[in-house]
């Protein structure tokens, strides 16, 4: 779906991430010039759109004193549109894969061997192909880190957010029944609709997320692949055909499951220490699941 995102914000994602943010996992020389990162704004801005709600998601306090620190905790963590978190984790992966120098520069020599718009099209029909471009191994696993990161600390508010589904029970206000329920269920449902908005805050978090750096071994998942190749798009200057790689079946149906799950959970939820369990364990740690499966992945042909 279309993110919603005013023209400032547009123009702050392009400022931030084009006045240097290219790092590598170790420091710089002093004095070193830093190249702008090439990313198209659609991916730019997905990206600061799954980071900010992961950062949003993980920011859930589990420690919970009343209904409505939970009411507040369930909307937080369903601010989220199934396809846009698949898009954004495909467009976080290339905004990594963009801090990685060597597999820009391979990317710009292949396309002045192959011609621009040939290295497009064998990128289209096979995005795997990107991964046997030069600088690709190093630009897999900086996107692999990347997404791992942000998995490891959903996962952790998750498991917390869970364990205290239990602890809570011992006070009397966690075992009464929720009130209008179907009420809330609906608006945790409006709100996975509306998706997730970007603002100025989220484009600054992108910047530091991408800043951490890192890199992680591994086989190459889809996501990671097609960020792989987004991120060629871009340096191609191909805004729509990279646009065209923010999209993965796969990894699209686990994000859509876990929201799924989330939503009939809530609705046969009865106490509040059931919804706080539905919280952690399907709209925290079943969406880091999948952004965990996307960080680790299988080997992919790259043909």
């Amino acid at each position: 779906m279309e993110l919603q995102i005013g023209r400032r914000a547009a123009v702050l994602a392009v400022s931030l991430l084009a006045a240097g943010c290219v790092t590598t996992s170790a420091p710089r020389p002093t004095g070193r010039a830093e190249a702008p990162t090439p990313a198209t704004p659609q991916v730019q801005t997905q990206a600061a759109a799954f980071t900010g709600f992961m950062r949003q998601a993980g920011a859930i306090n589990p420690t919970f004193s009343n209904p409505a620190a939970v009411s507040a905790s369930l909307q937080a963590a369903a601010a989220y549109e199934p396809k846009q978190l698949e898009g954004g984790m495909i467009a976080f992966a290339a905004m990594a894969a963009l801090q990685e120098p060597a597999f820009v520069t391979g990317v710009r020599k292949t396309a002045g061997r192959e011609g621009s718009q040939a290295l497009a099209r064998r990128i289209i029909a096979n995005p795997a192909a990107t991964l046997a471009l030069p600088g690709a191994s190093a630009a897999a696993g900086r996107a692999r880190g990347a997404l791992a990161r942000q998995a490891s600390t959903l996962t952790a508010r998750g498991d917390a957010v869970k364990a205290a589904s239990y602890s809570i029970q011992r006070q009397a206000w966690a075992r009464a029944k929720v009130t209008d329920a179907p009420g809330r269920l609906s608006r945790v449902k409006a709100l996975g609709r509306a998706g997730y908005r970007v603002t100025d805050a989220d484009q600054a978090q992108l910047r530091r997320a991408l800043l951490e750096g890192g890199s992680r071994g591994g086989g190459s998942s889809p996501v990671v692949a097609h960020g792989l190749a987004a991120a060629a798009l871009s340096v191609l200057s191909d805004e729509r055909a990279a646009g065209r790689m923010l999209a993965e079946p796969r990894s699209g149906m686990c994000v859509r499951m876990a929201k799924l799950n989330y939503h009939q959970c809530l609705a046969s939820a009865g106490p509040y220490y059931e919804d706080i369990y539905c919280l952690g364990r399907h709209a925290m740690l079943e969406t880091s699941s999948c952004v965990a499966q996307a960080a680790q992945g299988t080997r992919l042909a790259s043909r």
